[in-house]
């Protein structure tokens, strides 16, 4: 199965139905994180994320499981009141049930 969330010039594409759900996704978009999170009733929760260490973390990762610990030590250590906030980047491809 393709990974269901991906970017190139055109902005991010998400596959909801290739999603798990409660299973946090990511992709880099112009030198941002972007987070994609299916819930236990199929919503879509999307994040952007721009804090330039961080993000150079998780370009440096090598898989999801890496990701989310970058995020939970993060969040252990950090102020996060301003990292995480919308955006209108997303393009959501076939259908969600």
């Amino acid at each position: 199965m393709d990974y269901p969330v991906t970017s190139n010039n055109d902005g991010i594409h998400i596959k909801p139905e290739n999603m798990e759900k409660e299973h946090l996704y990511h992709c880099i978009f112009k030198n941002k994180v972007l987070l994609v999170y299916k819930d236990s009733q199929d919503f879509l929760n999307c994040y952007e994320i721009e804090e330039e260490d961080l993000v150079n973390q998780i370009k440096n990762s090598t898989n999801d499981d890496e990701v989310e610990k970058i995020f939970e030590d993060y969040v252990q250590h950090a102020d996060i009141k301003n990292l995480i906030k919308g955006n209108d980047d997303f393009i959501i491809e076939g259908k969600s049930n």
